[in-house]
């Protein structure tokens, strides 16, 4: 019986420890399970985040492409030289003025004097695509006329001149040359020693004449018994007919000189073979033309202008309108020479007559 017993108690023991260890088993399995479920749902988590920020970096990408505003293409078209010291190089520099501050793609065709080939590259930058167009000369207005109708998407601008052409794509620029012109005659009256200053004009039109008529106005304001005398060329380009009337100037007593337009260079000259001949300069910084003897220069800041059309452009505005620079909104800047030595009391007095044009106190007569 107790063999039986035992043996009976063995056979309990054993299904005991088989139900035991199944039951361990089955926690084991349990907490594996557990492991690997939370494993895979921990990396999806992750993922998933991944994604996510791959998102907002693409949205952010986008963002930022749509804030990087294409540069604006700007052409330009003028009739002499981009460095000739004077009208188109006033121009270039102010186109690069503005490429300083924004993105700009610049584009520039010099030396077309002739109106014909002058008309062939303001069609063909229109029809390139470019933003602006810039036909820098008043004789180009007869055929932008023609062309800035066949481009309605495209803006044009010319001067100096007042008229848009009654169309909604030409923006007018035009300068009130008189002032730095009255300005720079006023210092030329004061350091003249013969009492007796010449000007050099051009063609007797637009920014040059309003030029010539302010410095002439400027030396009467300063001193009545100065003579000035006025010799107009009939040529913007003509170098020599400049020389010969500079050398005409001269020998009628003349010791202060002006003029305007690219063919002064030919009076500039003899006046640095005189070397007793003082120059004022206009349009563009002339200082390099020689520090010993060019006093001032009226330069025109047209970038005043350009970021003007710049913004009225991509709000929309093609043209339609006439812009002017002037003393007051810094689309004019008299830039003394400081190599030349003028003496202190008479350029302060000059600044005076700046700010006095400026607010309104002093009238050029123009």
């Amino acid at each position: 019986m107790f063999t039986k017993r035992l043996t009976k108690l063995l056979l309990l023991l054993a299904a005991f420890a088989l139900f035991a260890a199944a039951c361990g088993d089955d926690d084991d399995g349990d907490a594996m399970t557990t492991q690997e479920t939370s494993a895979p749902a921990a990396a999806d988590e992750d993922m998933a985040e991944d994604d996510m920020a791959d998102e907002d970096m693409a949205e952010d990408d986008m963002a930022a492409d749509e804030d990087m505003a294409d540069p604006i293409r700007i052409a330009i078209v003028a009739p002499s030289a981009s460095n000739d010291l004077a009208f188109t190089q006033s121009m270039v520099d102010a186109v690069n003025a503005i490429a300083a501050d924004r993105e700009v793609e610049i584009a520039v065709t010099d030396g077309t004097f002739i109106v014909e080939e002058a008309a062939a590259a303001i069609r063909g930058y229109a029809e390139d695509g470019f933003d602006l167009v810039i036909a820098h000369g008043s004789q180009y207005g007869g055929p932008l006329e023609g062309i800035a109708p066949d481009f309605p998407d495209t803006s044009f601008a010319w001067g100096t001149a007042v008229d848009t052409k009654g169309l909604p794509n030409i923006f007018a620029y035009t300068v009130r040359s008189d002032e730095g012109g009255y300005v720079s005659g006023t210092v030329a009256a004061q350091i003249s020693q013969s009492g007796v200053v010449g000007v050099i004009g051009p063609i007797e039109v637009g920014d040059a004449k309003l030029y010539v008529d302010g410095f002439a106005a400027g030396v009467a304001a300063a001193d009545s018994s100065v003579t000035t005398n006025i010799v107009y060329t009939d040529s913007f380009s003509d170098v020599a007919l400049a020389a010969e009337a500079a050398n005409a100037h001269i020998g009628n007593g003349a010791d202060v000189l002006t003029g305007s337009a690219q063919m002064v260079v030919g009076a500039t000259g003899v006046a640095a073979e005189h070397g007793d001949v003082a120059w004022f300069g206009t349009q563009a910084n002339q200082t390099a033309l020689g520090e010993d003897f060019v006093v001032a220069s009226q330069v025109y800041h047209w970038e005043v202008l350009l970021a003007e059309m710049i913004d009225k452009i991509e709000a929309g505005t093609l043209g339609g309108e006439v812009m002017t620079a002037t003393l007051a909104n810094g689309g004019i800047v008299i830039e003394f020479n400081d190599g030349y030595g003028l003496d202190a009391g008479i350029q302060e007095a000059a600044e005076a007559t700046i700010a006095g044009i400026v607010d309104g106190s002093i009238s050029t007569g123009q």
